[in-house]
């Protein structure tokens, strides 16, 4: 079991910050490369840029629950939550908005 965890690739659990801009204010977001790519595969499918989709999910939050306590941890928990919809349904397209769905 430990060798499909310890042979991953490195890249993918180094981290990177990035900065955006969100709501007008700007923001330095780490996270982990995997994290990174898989936002970028989420954004691309929705047709947005990768701050377009960011700040999109943002707002959403913010509508829905008042504010966002931890935007980066958000973050890993919509990839994980992305992941797992698309393992467990082949015909899944990627659609953002089974994140929130997912999260009530």
């Amino acid at each position: 079991m430990c060798h499909l965890f310890a042979h991953q690739p490195q890249r993918d659990y180094e981290s990177q910050t990035r900065s955006l801009r969100m709501g007008g204010h700007c923001t330095s977001i780490r996270l982990e490369m995997l994290f990174w790519d898989t936002l970028e595969e989420i954004a691309a499918k929705e047709g947005m840029s990768l701050a377009k989709f960011l700040t999109t999910l943002h707002d959403e939050v913010l509508d829905h629950h008042g504010e966002v306590k931890n935007f980066a941890s958000l973050l890993r928990c919509s990839c994980l939550i992305y992941r797992a919809k698309a393992a467990v349904e082949p015909e899944f397209r990627g659609s953002a908005a089974v994140i929130l769905d997912a999260a009530e």
